[in-house]
């Protein structure tokens, strides 16, 4: 199996917010993740991930809400773009195309602008007061932990550090965040591809 297969394969789990049971009241860092999520409309960062064999791929991450992101490796050759409606994943090397409708995946309510990701956002005690744990787990998708560093210069004092995504086969992904910047210009331009050519 390639490394592009695995890689398509854990990333779009890495973006699923699942539901959980709803707190008899909600708690402050839970009204401090919906707070962050409802100000977050765009956002940019440099990211690095790494799968379950140590293998490791870098890029950049443009995002707009509602509805769109763009993930680009540096290599150019793998693209995962959601224009939103649908959800794309393009291999350039191999000339494959793959889509599903946008609210059928599980970057759906992280970009649906819902602060609370329509009400499956869970937040996880921690052990670190510095940081913030959201936690995200669903059947198909597999399951997920953000972690965000508690930083009054982030929006509702939070800078989101990155994920780790299992998906249901068990294949561990970490995903690392650098250089994130909040609610910049993001051209339209970002959310729109060219096909890939038929090997």
């Amino acid at each position: 199996m390639t490394f592009t297969t695995n890689f398509a394969r854990a990333l779009l789990p890495a973006t699923v917010l699942v539901t959980a049971p709803a707190p008899a009241a909600e708690s402050p860092d839970l009204a401090k993740l919906k707070s962050f999520i409802g100000s977050v409309h765009t956002m940019t960062a440099n990211f690095v991930q790494t799968d379950s064999r140590g293998r490791s791929a870098a890029g950049t991450l443009q995002m707009k809400t509602p509805g769109k992101v763009r993930f680009q490796y540096g290599s150019g050759d793998l693209l995962l773009v959601a224009d939103g409606k649908r959800l794309y994943f393009l291999d350039y090397q191999v000339g494959q195309k793959s889509s599903w409708p946008l609210d059928k995946t599980p970057l759906g309510p992280l970009l649906s602008g819902s602060g609370d990701f329509q009400g499956k956002a869970q937040v996880l005690p921690s052990s670190d007061s510095r940081i913030l744990v959201a936690r995200a787990r669903n059947s198909s998708y597999g399951q997920l932990t953000l972690a965000f560093l508690r930083d009054s210069s982030g929006p509702a004092g939070l800078q989101l550090y990155g994920w780790t995504a299992i998906d249901p086969q068990g294949h561990r992904t970490t995903v690392k965040l650098s250089n994130v910047r909040y609610n910049v210009p993001v051209s339209e331009s970002a959310f729109s591809f060219s096909d890939p050519k038929k090997k």
